[in-house]
């Protein structure tokens, strides 16, 4: 009896599809009874997605077909999406072509537009992923369901095992019975808290992305034999730093510290410091507390609620770089020249005392404004030299290529309610910049010492863009009327940053950076090192946040495995080779469903504020325009959308090859960039929407859109 390998084997490198009978006879079967299995094998692989039966009831290996692609569907609220693919760009499905897929679920698709825009439509759902389901209990015929909170989830879920909970209770649901396609039955796993409580609505979104507050009975366990200070036989073997005038410096509200800094002169060349808690002494392999850190992967940060990677008794206690008391730490000491070339460095196991908590804003006005706030005079002089080398390294790193998008963020203010009052950018000056320029030296020397060694590890990379995407932000460019001087036919960091530097006195310049930075991949965790694009680097890891990224506490033990253990037998790096893959790819599965919450969250808080905003007038630019209308981004970075069928004065086209929102009759035009003026008329926080009329738009003129010779 012939195998299912054996068909396997025979279409590989068939790219015609078949019908039965011709599958038989490749096969080479005899008798009827071979024919009814290959038909069974043959049914059991369509359905699991192996091969495709087309119209004419022929078959083909679904990965020898040109037009089909597996992948999963990411749903936008406005009804179209994206399939996404692991090696090769995402196609586009407008919402006509979703033919019943809800967001996440896994699918096939065809392409029906390989051109720049690959579009493409379902035709089969593969795989529904239900898990984390959030919503809003609602009685119907004397009986609970969930009201979704996810729009693009349209799906009926009937409730059992509900005790304790009430209509109007946001809920956390799994499934367990499915009755058909679209109507469920689950369970209430837990109870977030009743809508209209302070908090419940970014709960609510933290759950639906996974990112669960409670750590659970075995952890609250262990926290009972983690101490609140470092003992002195946790001392021994680190190099004592209590007498260095080291300090932190972070937002005025941050309370998990990971990070402190010193800095003294070897002659002309700067001695650098870069002290990191030691989780790791704390948090350990196979219990339940570094099973909790594995499981969340990062901190989450939304809005003013945090969802720490580590109890408040670890993150914001022993843990935490705090003012004023031992801690134990891991610290990179780097020397640097004049010029900002590393001319050596060292990486030990250590113990501070920090000297001040400082803030970004106290720092600034002394590093920006020449203002000493009180309590900051001993520290003057290390903070102006710290700024100095700072600026070094900077030059230093934009001359072999860093790109800086300058990327702005939005800061959400709330009441003490928990509701929006206040939407800001987020200030980004010499202090901030100063700590991330000694973060990133000091990721970089980790990196490249291990990378060095040639053994196992996790880097933070970022490959280099695909020439296409890039190719295509530069006919965007050109469709926006202008001509770039230099020769971009080799996309390396320099050949970015001289693109940026090209834009940068262009009025679109915040626009065209973000869809720069869009157009290239977006960094993650890999035990392979890939360098980082980005920042124009050979090697990168994550060293200097472990309270709130696994990855950056797996690097720390692997410090101590390595370099204090000296444990580089071939047992532990076969181990290592194999689970630093998973742990690699979970880490930033992890952090994509974090900034995934984040962004959710700042969308909900938005279209909140923006509620008690109805019927106002502000000024704003265009950032994107689609065929039903454009966005206007206002200057706190809140974005709308104007809808065409909101225009008034003629009938308009969305022109796709000008990027353009053009009149029939008056060709009055719409592009990226252009100044106007608009109202709101309406806002969600439910679904997260905001949208905006146009009052009038700017009469200026595009003067430096002209073709440049």
């Amino acid at each position: 009896m012939f195998m299912k390998e054996d068909l396997l084997k025979i279409l590989d490198n068939v790219y015609e599809a078949k019908d039965i009978m011709q599958l038989n006879d490749l096969l080479n079967l005899k008798t009827s009874e071979e024919l009814s299995d290959l038909q069974d094998v043959v049914k059991e692989l369509v359905d699991e997605c192996v091969l495709y039966n087309t119209k004419k009831d022929r078959y083909i290996l679904i990965k020898n077909c040109t037009n089909l692609r597996i992948g999963k569907l990411s749903l936008n609220k406005k009804g179209f999406g994206f399939v996404n693919l692991d090696k090769e760009e995402d196609v586009y499905i407008d919402s006509s072509n979703i033919n019943g897929a809800i967001d996440e679920d896994t699918v096939l698709c065809e392409l029906i537009d390989k051109g720049i825009k690959r579009e493409g439509r379902i035709i089969r759902i593969i795989k529904r992923d239900l898990s984390n389901l959030v919503g809003t209990v609602i009685v119907k015929n004397d009986k609970f369901y969930l009201d979704l909170d996810d729009n693009n989830k349209n799906v009926e879920v009937r409730l059992e095992n509900t005790n304790n909970v009430v209509e109007g209770h946001k809920v956390y649901v799994k499934i367990t019975k499915e009755l058909t396609r679209n109507k469920y039955v689950g369970d209430v796993i837990a109870i977030i808290g009743h809508k209209d409580d302070p908090g419940v609505d970014i709960l609510s979104i933290a759950y639906k992305y996974g990112i669960i507050p409670e750590f659970g009975d075995e952890v609250e366990e262990e926290l009972k034999s983690i101490p609140d200070t470092v003992s002195e036989s946790e001392l021994k073997g680190r190099v004592d730093l209590t007498n260095k005038q080291i300090f932190t410096i972070d937002g005025a509200d941050t309370k998990d510290i990971d990070d402190a800094i010193s800095l003294e002169m070897n002659g002309d060349n700067y001695v650098l410091g870069v002290h990191i808690a030691d989780v790791s002494n704390y948090v350990k392999e196979n219990t339940a507390l570094g099973d909790a850190a594995y499981q969340r992967g990062t901190s989450s940060y939304l809005a003013d609620t945090v969802i720490p990677m580590l109890p408040h008794q670890l993150s914001n206690g022993i843990c935490s770089l705090n003012e004023g008391v031992i801690r134990l730490s891991m610290s990179c000491q780097m020397e640097f020249d004049k010029n900002g070339k590393r001319v050596s460095y060292d990486i030990f196991p250590s113990y501070i005392k920090s000297n001040k908590k400082m803030t970004y804003e106290h720092v600034n006005n002394l590093l920006m404004r020449n203002i000493v706030d009180e309590g900051y005079e001993p520290f003057k002089d290390t903070l102006l030299k710290m700024n100095e080398l700072a600026h070094i390294l900077r030059k230093e790193k934009i001359s072999r290529g860093y790109i800086d998008f300058e990327i702005d963020e939005a800061k959400i203010v709330q009441d003490e309610e928990g509701h929006a009052i206040d939407v800001k950018r987020r200030i980004r000056e010499d202090g901030e910049k100063l700590i991330e320029d000694f973060m990133i030296a000091a990721n970089e020397c980790v990196a490249e010492h291990i990378n060095n060694m040639d053994l196992p590890f996790i880097y933070r990379v970022h490959e280099n863009p695909k020439p296409e995407k890039v190719e295509e932000f530069l006919n965007l460019i050109k469709v926006l009327g202008y001509h770039l001087k230099g020769n971009y036919k080799e996309f390396s960091p320099l050949a970015m940053q001289g693109i940026l530097g090209e834009l940068k006195d262009k009025k679109e310049f915040t626009i065209l950076s973000t869809l720069l930075l869009r157009s290239m991949r977006k960094a993650e965790y890999k035990s392979e090192n890939l360098g980082h694009f980005g920042l124009a680097s050979k090697a990168y890891t994550h060293f200097t946040s472990p309270i709130r990224r696994f990855p950056d506490l797996m690097v720390h033990r692997l410090l101590k495995k390595y370099l204090i253990e000296h444990d580089m037998s071939m047992t532990t790096i076969n181990t290592l080779e194999v689970s630093l893959v998973e742990i690699a790819s979970h880490s930033s599965e992890r952090e994509v469903a974090a900034v995934d919450a984040e962004r959710d969250v700042d969308d909900m808080k938005m279209a909140e504020y923006m509620e008690n905003h109805i019927g106002e007038e502000f000024c704003g630019i265009i950032t994107s325009i689609t065929n039903f209308g454009f966005f206007v981004e206002l200057p706190n970075l809140i974005e709308g959308l104007v809808h065409i069928s909101t225009l008034k004065g003629d009938y308009f086209n969305y022109i796709e090859e000008q990027l353009a929102m053009i009149g029939k009759s008056t060709k009055k035009t719409y592009r990226l960039g252009d100044e106007v003026k608009v109202k709101c008329v309406a806002a969600s926080k439910l679904s997260s929407t905001i949208d905006f009329e146009l009052v009038s738009e700017r009469d200026d003129k595009h003067e430096d859109r002209k073709q440049e010779s």
